[in-house]
Order: C-alpha cells, then sequence, then structure tokens
C-alpha cells in the first residue's frame, strides 16, 4: 500500500490530538503535508494552539500548523459551553504550550495551493467540521477534480446522532460546509458515528495502554481518561487507523444528504438509496480490537 500524503484539517479536542499522535507514529503509511485548524470543539485560537502544542509534543514542528475558519460559512459562531475536552480541549491538564507559532497563510489557501502543487496526490482528512474544505472547493472549484481523495469523520447515516437536532456533532456545526463537499463528486469515505461509537475506551483497554507507558504516552492516556468520562468513542483516530490499514473497517456504499433547514432536523445526515450524487463510501464495521492494538502499539513510537 502507498504512503498517503495527506492534509488533516482538525478542530482539537482531545480524540484529535490522538489521531495526529497516531500519524505521528505512522511514517510509513503516512506523510503529513500540514494541518489546518477550524472552529469546533473549542474556538479557532484554541483549536491552533492545541495543533501546536501536539506537534510540539510529539518532537514535529517541522508540520506547519495553519489557522482556518472561526465560524461557520452562514450561522455565526456557535457558542458553546463545558465540553468533555475540557475547557482548553485538551483535558485541561496544563500541556504545555508550543514555541513556534503557526503559519501566515490562511488554511483555505494552503489546501487550495497544495493541491494545485501537486494534483492527485494529496487526501484530505477533515475530523472536524468542514468549512476550511468547503471555501477551498468554493474559492478555487478546480481543485475538487485534483484531490485525490477525502477521508472524514462526521455524520450519522444509519444511527441516530449525538446532539439535540440528531446530528452528529462535526455536521452539526456547519451542516452547509459539509453539504458542499458531500455533493463535490469527490472519492469520499465517511467514518460517522455508525462505525466510531464501536472504538470505545474500556478499562481493560486503559489498563493495556498504560503498561509501561512512555511520557508521551502518559499525557495521551491522560488526555483519553478525562474525554472517555463523557464520550467513551475515539471517533477521529479512526480516520488515521483507515490510513494506516483499512482492512480494519468494512462498510457500504450510499448517497449522504445533509439537513441544513434550521426549521427541522439541523444538520442531521440520511443515507439515501438512489441518490442523483456519486456515492460516499460509509463505514459501518470496526474491528475495534484490532484498532486499539493498533493505537497502543504506535504511540508506544513516539
Amino acid at each position: 500500500m502507498a504512503k498517503s500524503r495527506i492534509i488533516i484539517d482538525c478542530d482539537p479536542g482531545v480524540d484529535d490530538a490522538i489521531a495526529l499522535l497516531l500519524a505521528f507514529a505512522s511514517p510509513d503509511e503516512i506523510e503529513i503535508v500540514g494541518i489546518t485548524t477550524v472552529i469546533g470543539n473549542v474556538s479557532l485560537p484554541l483549536t491552533t494552539r492545541n495543533a501546536l502544542r501536539i506537534t510540539a509534543m510529539a518532537g514535529r514542528q517541522d508540520i506547519p500548523v495553519h489557522a482556518g475558519c472561526s465560524r461557520p460559512i452562514i450561522l455565526p459562531r456557535v457558542q458553546r459551553g463545558a465540553s468533555v475536552h475540557g475547557t482548553d480541549g485538551l483535558g485541561d491538564l496544563g500541556v504545555s504550550d508550543a514555541t513556534h507559532e503557526a503559519e501566515s497563510q490562511h488554511a483555505v489557501d494552503f489546501i487550495i495551493d497544495a493541491i494545485l502543487r501537486e494534483p492527485g496526490e494529496i487526501t484530505l482528512c477533515p475530523i472536524g467540521p468542514m468549512t476550511n474544505i468547503a471555501l477551498a472547493l468554493i474559492k478555487e472549484p478546480s481543485i475538487a477534480e485534483k484531490i485525490k481523495a477525502i477521508v472524514f469523520m462526521g455524520g450519522a447515516a444509519f444511527t441516530p446522532g449525538n446532539t439535540a437536532t440528531d446530528a452528529e456533532f462535526n455536521i452539526w456545526i456547519d451542516p452547509h460546509a459539509a453539504q458542499v463537499v458531500l455533493s463535490s463528486g469527490i472519492p469520499m469515505t465517511m467514518f460517522g458515528l455508525d462505525a466510531t461509537r464501536h472504538a470505545t475506551l474500556t478499562k481493560a483497554r486503559f489498563d493495556q495502554l498504560e503498561r509501561d507507558a512512555s511520557p508521551i504516552m502518559q499525557t495521551a492516556i491522560a488526555m483519553m481518561r478525562h474525554y472517555g468520562s463523557g464520550d467513551a468513542s475515539l471517533h477521529d483516530p479512526c480516520v488515521t487507523a483507515f490510513l494506516i490499514d483499512p482492512t480494519l473497517f468494512r462498510g457500504v456504499d450510499a448517497v449522504i444528504e445533509v439537513e441544513c433547514d434550521q426549521a427541522g432536523a439541523y444538520g442531521r445526515t440520511r443515507a439515501v438509496e438512489n441518490g442523483n450524487d456519486r456515492p460516499v463510501h460509509v463505514i459501518t464495521e470496526v474491528d475495534d480490537e484490532r484498532l486499539f492494538q493498533l493505537i497502543d502499539q504506535r504511540l508506544r513510537l513516539l
């Protein structure tokens, strides 16, 4: 399997942090062209700060971080209270700040430039709201046919969501952006709640992770323990794991529609049979035991 050259578009977030660490620990399978940040689990200044903190923690200051959109495309910025990610997004553990800074170029422009520079080579991995990806497609429509693939965490095709409107959180933050991306015709793999709810943190798995844990591993475990008290599923690392070993997952093809009407089930995704658009490969099954073995093995390499 050829190495994947990727841009990770994220809103760190504890599970985003684990997804990043898993990618850093897998250089044979993954080459990260850049990291872009967006509002989501916490505000844009915090998601950008956290991306820098995680790259510094892993000694990967060589990977550029580009800050992106601070609000959804249409509706005003979402006002959120307490989160399973803590007030700082990384479990309020006092993770050290980075000494390096984000790049000056906006994330949307970085995505466009990277795709135009290497047409057909780069896979986009949005694991937060899709605002940056959508605006890149709107600003420079020609990149749609030059993106190798999109592998994303978001939505719930055949299962209930996890917000008040029965939407999945990432899509609910900016459903208009998700609609732009999902209707683009780009080859796409979807890790929605159908699969990620099965990637669950358990006592036995924590016990395994804690065995002879390195300092980076100990910090990752502490973040996951804080997060797991509110959400026991590691959603975002499934995207990284898929790029490392796709045999961990199985899915079906379906056309995905996004509800953008505020008077309806705002942000809800649903699978539609006989749709006119190109289908999305919707992951529905995960070998969770092997997934956590992979996370355990790879994070020990950092």
